[in-house]
């Protein structure tokens, strides 16, 4: 079936290349803390060179923190879809995703302690938790409660941040620690594993503690709520016929978005023009991104070349795990060991070239499997029966 160019069989093409396109986004990102100690040190004196510098500014201003809204969004998109054909086929809801999530929570567990700290899937099955106890509302019910409670504490949280600055004179409130940076290019450039895994495990307290929970309430969740609005209004399969309206909106959004995050380069980086940037302009730059992606989905000639894209995004779960792995057994010690030796540029150059076979690889996987190996074992668990595999088997 298709609606509009938007759908194909029982999936919506467009979320399947946002989810591809926000891989791209979420790996760049990502690589910076998975070849430097990216939370320890000023980026932007850290590596030499105008193109390091060119390289962070274009990240910080496009890339940074306004991925993880998308995927964020898409998430409770898909809870959205995933609950209304499991009611349709006269499943119960609930007990299936409260699987669903478990699993999902093992498989963050996991990579967390055992792969890269900076995992997103235990905050995702954490607040799909909370998320679960609203997902029945109304569109325009979850629309207004997502943006409610993303948007009053966030500026409540940046008044604060504000006046603390002002009380402060500025002083005293850097993140930079140097110390920290080089204890931890020698532990993930030479330590043992237990060594490289005690010091995983640390640094994921550190942004996973209770005040953590709390910024996950009011960025993740509320995020969660807006996506399942937008899937209860059918916003991305009926796109051909608000066309307009939504390519104004993706313009709005994007120019608000972009000098919302050029604030710390106009006016100079404090906690709370970095915390403004982050959570206002990064959540409008994503929801731009999707609104651009899903308008240049209904162009029929550019399907063929957005198939690669649409690929990886089905096997998206699969894919953000294979970066971790990959990226971490090039610069960790029981890998490579090439910890602190890159720069932003040409970790940048590597995260594009891994990338690029991802895409080749999504290509050829989809093809021949109905699911990427991860979503196979999560679905499999999630129903508790096996799943298809490899396609053309019984």
């Amino acid at each position: 079936m298709e609606i509009n160019g938007q759908v194909s069989g029982n999936r919506v093409v467009s979320i399947d290349r946002m989810r591809g396109f926000s891989l791209l986004g979420i790996f760049l990102v990502n690589m910076i803390s998975f070849h430097s100690p990216y939370f320890y040190i000023d980026p932007e004196t850290w590596w030499d060179g105008k193109a390091n510098l060119f390289t962070y500014k274009f990240i910080d201003l496009f890339i940074q923190a306004s991925f993880y809204p998308l995927f964020s969004m898409l998430f409770g998109y898909g809870l959205v879809i995933l609950r209304e054909r499991t009611l349709e086929k006269g499943l119960s809801f609930n007990p299936l995703a409260l699987r669903r999530l478990s699993i999902l929570l093992l498989i963050g567990v996991i990579h967390a302690f055992l792969i890269w700290p900076g995992d997103i899937l235990i905050t995702y099955a954490v607040c799909g938790f909370v998320f679960l106890l609203f997902i029945g509302w109304s569109a325009k019910r979850l629309l207004i409660a997502g943006l409610v409670l993303y948007i009053v504490p966030n500026i409540l949280l940046l008044l604060m941040l504000g006046a603390a600055s002002a009380v402060d004179g500025g002083e005293g409130f850097s993140m930079y620690d140097a110390q920290a940076a080089e204890q931890t290019i020698t532990i993930y450039q030479n330590g043992s594993f237990a060594e490289v895994t005690h010091h995983r495990i640390t640094e994921w307290y550190k942004n996973n503690n209770l005040f953590g929970l709390f910024l996950y309430l009011i960025t993740i969740l509320p995020l969660f709520m807006v996506g399942a609005g937008a899937a209860k209004l059918r916003l991305f399969e009926n796109v051909r016929d608000k066309r307009r309206k939504l390519a104004a909106a993706a313009a709005v959004l994007a120019t608000l978005g972009l000098l919302i995050k050029a604030i710390p380069y106009m006016y100079g980086k404090t906690l709370m023009t970095d915390y403004a940037q982050d959570v206002f302009g990064g959540a409008m730059v994503a929801m731009a991104y999707a609104l651009i992606i899903a308008l240049i989905s209904e162009l029929k000639r550019f399907d063929r070349h957005f198939y690669p894209l649409e690929a990886a995004g089905r096997i998206s779960i699969s894919n953000y795990l294979f970066q971790s792995i990959v990226s971490t057994l090039i610069f960790y010690s029981y890998g490579l060991g090439y910890y602190g030796e890159l720069s932003i540029f040409s970790g940048t150059m590597l995260a594009l070239g891994i990338y690029v076979i991802q895409l080749a690889f999504s290509s050829w996987w989809v093809k021949r499997f109905y699911y990427g190996p991860v979503e196979w074992l999560w679905r499999s668990g999630t129903y508790m029966k096996k799943q298809r595999f490899k396609k053309g088997e019984a």
